[in-house]
C-alpha cells in the first residue's frame, strides 16, 4: 500500500533536513506497516530456507526473543 506521508521536517544550520516530525497517528500506521513487513519477510526467509519446518508457536516464540 503506497500512501501520502506528510511531516514538518527539521533542519540544521545549512539547511538541510535531518530529521521530521509526524503526527502519532502516521507513526503508529507506519510501525504497523514496518512490523508487517518484517513478518512476510520473515515467512518469504522461511520458505526459502531448506531448514526443517517448526511449529507455528515455537517460530513465534523465538522471533519475539530476538527481538529483546
Amino acid at each position: 500500500m503506497v500512501s501520502k506521508l506528510s511531516g514538518k521536517y527539521v533542519v540544521n544550520e545549512k539547511g538541510k533536513a535531518v530529521s521530521v516530525l509526524l503526527d502519532i497517528k502516521t507513526y503508529r500506521r507506519l510501525i504497523t506497516e514496518l512490523e508487517e513487513l518484517e513478518a512476510i519477510r520473515a515467512y518469504d526467509a522461511a520458505k526459502a530456507s531448506c531448514d526443517e519446518a517448526i511449529p507455528f508457536e515455537q517460530a513465534v516464540q523465538e522471533i519475539e526473543k530476538s527481538r529483546q
